[in-house]
């Protein structure tokens, strides 16, 4: 059976990231940074961690995705690679889809090395329900993936497309933020219901991901 395009270049990313390590390694440094450096500058006691807890994972979640998706086109312009996709028959929605499960895939793997870890550092006991961090963590981080692969593309020939990623995307992915902070809080406070805010994280990943796929053709023959 032929396995779908979007799946090929996913196991392709998977494969390449298998051997080199190069971005699970860089986004691990980063977010453990981030955790250790601020369970240092506060007093973990429970009370506090609660209300810090949703800013700091969404901190540290958010440098840990950024340095992923610096790498993330990096390879695909080594050896002409990207303009040999350009002439497959696939779709070009296929090889955005591919790349943007495969991110979500390396930082979900981060995500689960953070989770014991900010149980421990922050002291934390969820007075929610705690389930519901399962929903509102993968939507925030999908927001955050699927505007930052599609703009990480967009600024690959830039010479600065470091410092040009975080420009352009910070702006667009802080409804997204915002809305991934108040259900994290909401959940580990119980004092508000998160929902309102996981219905707003899922409208705007719909949203996102469907204007994505539908101009990222123009993205990758923009040099045609």
């Amino acid at each position: 059976m032929k396995r779908p395009y979007f799946l090929l270049h996913l196991l392709k990313d998977l494969r390449l990231e298998w051997r080199s390590r190069d971005a699970i390694n860089a986004m691990l440094f980063f977010a453990l940074l981030v955790v250790v450096i601020f369970s240092l500058a506060f007093d973990p006691t429970r009370s506090v961690a609660r209300q810090i807890s949703g800013p700091v994972l969404c901190v540290a979640i958010l440098f840990a995705a950024v340095s992923a998706l610096n790498q993330a086109w990096a390879r695909e312009l080594r050896h002409a690679v990207l303009d040999a996709q350009r002439m497959t028959p696939a779709p070009a929605s296929s090889l955005f889809l591919g790349k943007v499960l495969a991110n979500f895939l390396f930082v979900s793997v981060i995500e689960l090395i953070l989770a014991p870890l900010f149980t421990i550092f922050y002291n934390l006991h969820p007075l929610g329900n705690a389930w519901l961090l399962l929903v509102a963590v993968p939507l925030g981080t999908w927001a955050i993936l699927i505007n930052g692969t599609f703009f990480a593309a967009l600024s690959i020939r830039s010479r600065n497309r470091e410092l040009l990623l975080p420009l352009i995307l910070f702006p667009i992915f802080m409804p997204a933020l915002l809305g991934m902070v108040l259900a994290i809080s909401a959940v580990l406070s119980g004092e508000t219901d998160p929902m309102l805010w996981i219905k707003m994280l899922a409208g705007y990943d719909v949203i996102f991901t469907t204007i994505s796929l539908l101009m990222f053709e123009i993205v990758l023959h923009a040099e045609d």
